[in-house]
């Protein structure tokens, strides 16, 4: 399976799909007509490009894919706002109490100064003076999160405490058009720059599985 490295300690790994891929979208598709083909023909690319083209997107929904998503949960936020399509199951700190992982940047980035959200260039640190507020703060949490645990309160309660920068684990499943759809809304170049990453290699992996298909539904304006 494939299994793609993520930030510094992040990844997307496939998981489990359908197994005839582009091949169902166009079954789906003739099943109108009542028919259906065992084998992908060449006049079937034609027939996904002119489904994708012309936005009849249904056929695009019976395909899936199983993704492990290992990310930061302001990441995992941003990748959840999609629902449409999805299932999600998520690690859960209230049942477990194993030593948490934390995104560590490789650098910070500065405000941009036309929109409210957003970043561009890079914040000179020569010193690592953020970079040592951001570790302390991190250690300061992990500290408090011990404490609390040691102190008898319950796993629940105690995560509270773990910042936005702790790595979680999600198992994702997704139809086709729903990874699509994240997909091109999390590549556009007003999202993070970290959740552009983990939508870039999502996007790796079903390029694969589906690249009739996915070639046919990212040749069309979003």
């Amino acid at each position: 399976m494939v299994n793609i490295k993520v930030l510094d300690k992040g990844s997307v790994e496939l998981m489990s799909n359908t197994s005839d891929g582009d091949l169902l979208v166009v079954n789906a598709a003739r099943c109108s007509f009542d028919k259906a083909h065992k084998n992908f023909a060449i006049n079937d690319t034609k027939l996904i490009n002119y489904l994708a083209k012309h936005k009849h997107l249904l056929p695009f929904r019976h395909p899936s894919a199983t993704i492990r998503i290992v990310a930061p949960l302001f990441v995992l936020r941003q990748l959840g706002k999609h629902q449409v399509g999805f299932s999600w199951s998520e690690v859960s700190r209230r049942y477990i109490k194993s030593e948490p992982e934390f995104y560590i940047p490789e650098q910070w980035r500065k405000a941009a100064a036309n929109v409210k959200q957003g970043s561009e260039g890079i914040v000179e640190d020569e010193h690592y003076t953020s970079m040592a507020r951001y570790k302390m703060s991190i250690g300061g949490s992990l500290d408090d999160y011990h404490r609390l645990l040691d102190y008898g309160v319950c796993a629940e309660q105690a995560r509270m405490v773990l910042p936005q920068s702790m790595y979680t684990t999600t198992v994702t499943t997704g139809t086709l058009l729903g990874w699509h759809h994240m997909y091109t809304q999390r590549t556009d170049p007003h999202t993070q720059l970290e959740t552009q990453e983990y939508a870039k290699a999502i996007g790796k992996i079903m390029e694969e599985l589906f690249p009739v298909s996915w070639e046919a539904l990212c040749q069309q304006p979003s």
